[in-house]
């Protein structure tokens, strides 16, 4: 472990940096990350500005983060969870939006290839968050931190994957009844099993891309914004005080019995 921990403490925030790099390159670069994106209009293009609004604050929790990281700060438990997710952080950076293995080939107008890239991005972050993540702790610096830098970075990977996707095989191409109909319902049960960090990110997902359309499509992805954040309200607020205040009175009426008896 030590050999590990002392492994991704450096490779994170070197990661991190070469992902930096690379989001310059992509900026100001002929044509750049803007250009390609306006060439390759589809129908799950965001709004590209949604884009740096979501990766600006999305790197200070990084940068708090990796101050963790490199401090190894909290219980062993807390760094255990911080160097296995650094590998995946890392891997993140390297390969997908906006690193620069991804930024070649986007820049050069290559989407297919670029979105093998998103893939295993979207997959691994989506893989650990899923599987390997220990539950959220907010008392927790550390833990809270974690959780906030991978499930942001699977939740703006799903936002990647549809929009490299269709940005590369259906360019122009009006979402059929199918897709919009799979789109719905594929968010929703999405939110059913996120917590607010992921489901947020759901959230902002649907905005981005609502705002980036037009029409009725645009309308209707503005509706599976507002069901998506009303699944994942009703899931992690409603549910569980509704839930809470039944048991005390089930809790209540148990205790007036035994006092009765």
């Amino acid at each position: 472990m030590g050999n590990a921990q002392s492994t991704v403490r450096v490779l994170a925030p070197l990661s991190f940096l070469y992902d930096f790099a690379a989001q310059q390159y992509g900026m100001f670069s002929t044509p750049n990350m803007l250009d390609i994106h306006n060439r390759n209009l589809a129908a799950f293009s965001p709004q590209p500005y949604f884009i740096a609004g979501f990766f600006f604050p999305q790197q200070l929790f990084q940068l708090a983060w990796l101050w963790k990281l490199w401090r190894q700060e909290g219980t062993p438990a807390e760094r255990e969870t911080m160097t296995n997710f650094g590998w995946v952080y890392a891997l993140g950076n390297a390969v997908s939006l906006p690193s620069a293995a991804w930024m070649f080939f986007w820049n050069s107008d290559n989407l297919e290839t670029s979105n093998i890239f998103v893939i295993v991005n979207t997959i691994s972050q989506i893989f650990y968050i899923s599987t390997l993540l220990p539950p959220l702790d907010t008392h927790s610096t550390p833990n809270l931190l974690t959780h906030v830098v991978a499930k942001t970075f699977a939740g703006i990977g799903v936002l990647d994957l549809l929009h490299n996707t269709s940005a590369a095989y259906y360019r122009g191409v009006p979402p059929s009844q199918l897709v919009q109909i799979a789109t719905g319902v594929g968010f929703a049960a999405a939110a059913s099993v996120s917590d607010w960090i992921f489901g947020g990110c759901l959230v902002y997902d649907l905005v981005a891309l609502s705002m980036g359309q037009q029409g009725g499509w645009s309308r209707l992805l503005g509706g599976y914004a507002a069901m998506t954040a009303g699944i994942v309200g009703l899931r992690n607020w409603f549910y569980p005080r509704w839930k809470a205040q039944k048991q005390g009175a089930y809790s209540r009426i148990a205790g007036d019995g035994d006092a009765q008896v």
